[in-house]
């Protein structure tokens, strides 16, 4: 089972001015957080940027230059960011894709008139970069949409700018790009991190949508490009349970960690839980990858992914309870890929607990939730959920044009994918499905569909295989199933569904299981 990992990038770990201070922000109080981050021991933890959000500017001078508003940075930029550095700190500032900033637009603010990227992708990529000497960007998209800009053009232009600066100073340079939904899977070929949803704010609500907008897009974190679930409001109005399950789900879902509160004046608490070794472990695992829902009873939703190896001994594994009542559930090893006895660590705790078969059993307070790792035997897995998918014209703009995950009660935990096919690109992959030996299975298909549907499969790029006139009397209150026969190479292997020439039915799930006179 042995699995080459490539080196990349962990997810960015820091602060940011935005949540806590938005527009009021200055030299005085960069420099207070850069010297909190090193006094509390964030910085130690691995906490390294300290990013500057929307505000700084003033305007363009006559040469088309950012002005930077002296009186908030009376130093000028490049004192702050040498003082950032100068603690082993790195700086990161914010922009926006289109002709003026968010606060311009939002908080009506005419210093941010003008000072976004659009016409001036070089210059400013040059006095980021290279004057002030930022090793962080992100970038908003306020004036952006209002003005129609196509993001995968416009933020890819930025990119090769940035690029370019990154050559001559023989530095990398991160991007974060905040476009509030998932773009598209071209993403991943500009940006290190992207937004998934709107803002956050510091309310269960915000949280609890967060976490639901993304427990379908797990297979788009990866490959050191992640995922970004935006901001921690850790250490400002929310309960401990509350700040427990954000901390929880951020980190074992491989998103950024941006503190976002005054870290002159965080909880201890709060502290602690930030700098949770355990749960960091979690989130800057070599591996990178997201953590997709494996159980789901109600509103608690149980969620694994492996460390260190794809298909090793270890996995973390959280238990987020969504709901506003005390919840029980009993969770089955089995579908962590396990079979028991396993070890289990308890990661809030910090303490190993009793080693369990079968079930475990456990009762989540409102809004609470719990981590682990989990280490023992491999079992090879069977089912795969269509929501784990990786779905190629995925994108969360303009709904139902392409494949999309959908929710329906029917399905087996919940989830389907639906608006498949109809291009020879709408389609879905399954990247993920290991087989110990390799040899022939029997594949089969839960689907649901009210027209009859066409679905063509592939494995591996074989030979397609399709399957005719597939029907069930509704597209998610009736499912039905159809069973194939493939062949598994020994390892990892990539199960393609897709119908290019019309729409496919939807689909809740593959199951695989070995024929017994497979060669051993």
């Amino acid at each position: 089972m042995a699995t080459c990992v490539m080196a990349f990038d962990a997810p960015t770990l820091g602060w940011s001015s935005w949540n806590t201070f938005a527009l009021n922000i200055s030299d005085s109080v960069i420099r207070s957080q850069a010297d909190a981050m090193i006094s509390t021991g964030l910085a130690k933890a691995g906490y390294r940027n300290v990013n500057i959000d929307d505000g700084y500017w003033d305007g363009r001078d006559e040469n088309g230059r950012v002005r930077l508003n002296d009186r908030l940075f009376p130093n000028g930029m490049r004192s702050l960011t040498d003082y950032i550095h100068g603690l082993g700190l790195i700086p990161g500032i914010y922009s926006d894709g289109g002709e003026n900033s968010c606060c311009s637009i939002y908080s009506k603010v005419k210093e941010g008139i003008g000072v976004g990227f659009y016409g001036h992708e070089a210059e400013d990529c040059r006095q980021f970069f290279i004057d002030w000497n930022f090793d962080f960007i992100k970038i908003d998209y306020c004036s952006g949409m209002r003005m129609g800009l196509k993001e995968q053009e416009q933020y890819g232009k930025i990119r090769r700018e940035m690029d370019r600066c990154a050559k001559e100073r023989g530095k990398d340079i991160k991007f974060n790009m905040c476009r509030w939904a998932y773009p598209g899977t071209w993403v991943s070929e500009i940006a290190d991190s992207w937004r998934t949803t709107g803002d956050i704010y510091c309310e269960w609500k915000s949280v609890k949508e967060i976490i639901r907008r993304n427990l379908y897009l797990q297979a788009f974190t990866g490959g050191g490009h992640y995922n970004d679930m935006d901001m921690l409001e850790i250490g400002r109005t929310l309960t401990h349970a509350e700040e427990t399950t954000h901390m929880i789900y951020w980190s074992i879902c491989s998103s950024p960690l941006l503190i976002g509160c005054d870290l002159t004046k965080i909880p201890e608490s709060s502290l602690s839980l930030l700098k949770n070794k355990y749960l960091l472990a979690m989130n800057q695992d070599k591996l990178g990858i997201g953590a997709p829902v494996v159980q789901r009873e109600g509103d608690v939703y149980v969620v694994a992914k492996d460390m260190e190896k794809i298909g090793g001994n270890k996995r973390a594994m959280a238990v987020v309870n969504l709901s506003d009542e005390v919840q029980q559930i009993d969770i089955d090893i089995r579908l962590l890929g396990m079979q028991g006895p396993v070890s289990l660590f308890d990661c809030l705790e910090e303490k190993k607990l009793p080693k369990a078969s079968g079930n475990l059993h456990l009762t989540l307070q409102p809004h609470a939730s719990a981590a682990f790792i989990v280490k023992g035997k491999r079992l090879e897995r069977t089912v795969y959920q269509a929501e784990e998918a990786w779905l190629k014209m995925f994108h969360e703009m303009w709904k139902n044009e392409y494949a999309q995950f959908a929710v329906a009660d029917m399905a087996s935990q919940g989830a389907y994918v639906g608006h498949l096919g109809n291009s020879a690109d709408n389609y879905m992959e399954l990247r993920n499905v290991y087989s110990q030996r390799g040899g022939d299975y029997t594949l089969t298909i839960r689907y649901a569909s009210e027209y009859e549907r066409d679905l063509s499969m592939m494995v591996n790029g074989s030979q397609p295989l399709t399957l005719y006139g597939l029907y069930s009397g509704s597209s998610t209150d009736n499912w039905k199933t159809t069973t194939v026969r493939v062949k598994l190479r020994k390892g990892q292997n990539t199960v393609r569904l897709y119908n290019n020439d019309g729409w496919a039915p939807n689909i809740d799930y593959i199951e695989l299981k070995p024929i017994a006179n497979r060669k051993q």
